[in-house]
């Protein structure tokens, strides 16, 4: 019988901690990309996309991410479209994301007083010239806790994507185990660096939450 060393054990934990990390980036920048599309609609003017968007962000934060990542993997597979694990994992984590985030943005965005667009109107801004030189500045400061605290859930929410195949840190943690039997050990390991993972952006949220009150306050 092959004696595994904690070494041996973590170092194959690390390996797959790399796809954890790539996935984690992917989501959080397709679904930043994707979140602002989303916040523009839903302050739209037209009723049609704010609907539009709503009825995706209610979709997509009303269903379970599991299912999600099972639609994209099995159900495009009904279709005769065979997709990868990696880019069913991408495709649903982004779009999971960008509804969290789009209605994260929104709520800051509306929380800017209604007298900095009514001010910005009387200078003669158009509302894409509002929101870039007025709002967006004032919003994205109030914005940054909580973005930053949600990537600890898409961090966190790439340990779903093992359901489908996909060899990240979770997924390599049962490779792992049922080669070494050690289970205590190797799911010790992989807590730890899911924590070493999670937590400095968590601390790094607090941190900026407190430094926006100060700032409020002084203000």
């Amino acid at each position: 019988m092959i004696e595994f060393t904690i070494w041996d054990i973590l170092r194959n934990l690390l390996l797959a901690t790399r796809w954890t990390i790539v996935l984690s980036l992917v989501s959080f920048l397709g679904g930043g990309i994707v979140g602002l599309v989303l916040l523009f609609l839903r302050i739209s003017k037209r009723k049609w996309l704010r609907a539009l968007a709503k009825y995706y962000i209610e979709l997509f934060q009303g269903t379970p991410l599991l299912m999600q990542l099972f639609i994209a993997f099995f159900g495009l597979g009904l279709f005769g479209i065979d997709v990868p694990a990696w880019l069913a994992a991408g495709l649903a984590l982004i779009l999971w994301t960008a509804a969290f985030l789009g209605e994260i943005w929104r709520g800051c965005v509306e929380a800017i007083a209604k007298g900095q667009w009514e001010a910005s109107a009387s200078l003669g801004m158009g509302r894409l010239q509002q929101m870039r030189y007025v709002i967006l500045p004032q919003a994205m400061r109030i914005a940054v806790p909580p973005t930053v605290g949600f990537s600890v859930q898409v961090i966190k929410g790439t340990a779903l994507t093992s359901i489908i195949g996909f060899v990240e840190l979770s997924k390599a943690g049962t490779v792992v185990t049922n080669a070494t039997f050690q289970p205590f050990t190797v799911y010790g390991l992989v807590a730890l660096i899911y924590f070493a993972l999670c937590w400095p952006l968590s601390k790094s949220s607090q941190i900026l939450e407190r430094k926006l009150n100060v700032a409020h306050r002084n203000h």
